[in-house]
């Protein structure tokens, strides 16, 4: 049970990024753009219709607008264009992740910043 639900939050992350580039196709119709880009805007945003801290019914806007969204957004798109843009997604949730980079990246950026004058300095 708790392996179907992991794969189905991986497809479902798989789906959002793929709509999300579907979206910016020029192929696909303006009325599944305009849709596609609320979906995926919706799904990777913080804010929910329906706050997560009220009971039930804040977890039920993520398990069912987000997978209905994504359901009719993938209907409106055409067959073949949804499958190169899955494969696309796919591809990119396969890249290898470096922590060792993101680490790297954070101490370079935070010693940029601390190099920096203070605007307001008057010293």
């Amino acid at each position: 049970m708790i392996e179907r639900t992991r794969q189905w939050a991986r497809l479902a992350k798989r789906d959002v990024h793929a709509i999300y580039r579907a979206a910016r196709d020029p192929r696909v119709p303006w009325y599944a753009k305009a849709l596609a880009f609320c979906v995926a805007g919706y799904a990777l945003s913080p804010i929910d219709l329906i706050p997560d801290f009220v009971p039930v019914l804040g977890y039920m806007d993520d398990v069912i607008i987000v997978p209905l969204g994504i359901l009719i957004v993938v209907k409106l798109i055409p067959p073949e264009i949804m499958a190169e843009h899955r494969a696309l997604a796919a591809a990119a949730q396969a890249r290898p992740v470096s922590p060792t980079a993101g680490i790297v990246i954070a101490v370079v950026s935070n010693d940029h910043d601390l190099n920096k004058e203070w605007p307001f300095d008057r010293s």
